[in-house]
């Protein structure tokens, strides 16, 4: 079945093996009540890892049973992410996600050389999925939120990312539109040179299952009376399942825009590491929260 509403991925993630979630130093209401919300829907088992007499007063503060949680306590912040990356590390959880540690602490965690999560010469990469009320399915976006400026193969590498996420979500053969300023093939950007070279490596069968159209701008690529308009012909013109975008300036706004101004339902995770990794804000909805563990869910192996 293809998932059009992030909620969907609850019902499929019921019918499987929960997954094991551990928090990375989870000493906040935000994080706490996230991953109660997502073991409550029955989506994941969790495991909460940081000072254990704040988590404690944390749950009590919010009426939340803390016996549905393994706690395992460590006080310091960047202990606590070493740590949960050594339990990942041994198998004994699928899914990681940040808690109350800045962002820079819990990436050095990740990409530490020898308790991290992540392979030589590996691209981690962010990946959205965004539930807009004014597109007819579901958005696979990336990268919003590690690479500045990715070059030709680390694009090949978000290709391939939005493409795995997208095919877990039910679609058998994605659409993908490299993102440029216009469709218009202009070798003085260097954005349309990359996304050409990498829609005919598609075409001719070096890059497989999906469809990629590239340079394609954005309305082009998801709206299907402005492609009419301008004689856009392809299968991708008006209903792409994925975007990648030339920069993160672009995917970054295109993010915020989503969420801000059409009140989009976004779920969000790095892919790259040995296992999805959540990395949520505090300015994220409730919802965000849910939504990126369930998506990270429905990633683990």
């Amino acid at each position: 079945m293809e998932i059009r509403k992030l909620e969907q991925m609850f019902e499929v993630l019921r019918s499987k093996p929960k997954k094991r979630l551990v928090a990375a130093f989870a000493n906040d209401d935000h994080t706490i009540c996230a991953v109660n919300a997502a073991v409550d829907e029955g989506l994941i088992d969790a495991t909460l890892l940081g000072d254990e007499y704040t988590i404690a007063e944390v749950c009590k503060a919010e009426n939340i049973d803390i016996s549905k949680f393994t706690i395992i306590h460590e006080p310091v912040d960047v202990k606590a992410a070493a740590m949960a990356c050594d339990l990942i590390n041994a198998g004994e959880a699928d899914i990681l996600m940040k808690g109350l540690l800045p962002t820079d602490k819990y990436m050095r965690a990740i990409l530490n050389k020898e308790r991290g999560l992540c392979p030589p010469n590996v691209t981690l990469a962010h990946v959205a999925v965004i539930e807009n009320p004014n597109y007819h399915k579901l958005m696979v976006a990336s990268d919003c939120a590690i690479i500045p400026l990715p070059d030709i193969k680390q694009k090949q590498q978000l290709l391939k990312y939005v493409v795995d996420v997208a095919k877990a979500l039910g679609v058998s053969t994605p659409k993908v539109a490299m993102i440029t300023a216009t469709e218009q093939m202009s070798a003085n950007i260097p954005a349309c040179v990359d996304a050409a070279i990498i829609s005919k490596m598609n075409e001719r069968g070096q890059i497989k299952g999906c469809v990629v159209e590239g340079p394609i701008s954005l309305d082009l690529a998801t709206d299907a009376e402005t492609a009419a308009i301008k004689g856009m012909k392809s299968p991708v013109a008006g209903d792409a399942d994925c975007l990648v975008f030339p920069n993160l300036e672009a995917s970054n706004v295109f993010y915020k825009c989503c969420s801000k101004f059409d009140k989009s339902e976004i779920g969000a995770m790095l892919m790259g590491a040995k296992v999805p990794c959540v990395l949520s804000s505090r300015g994220d909805t409730s919802k965000t929260k849910l939504y990126s563990i369930a998506l990270a869910a429905m990633m683990a192996k």
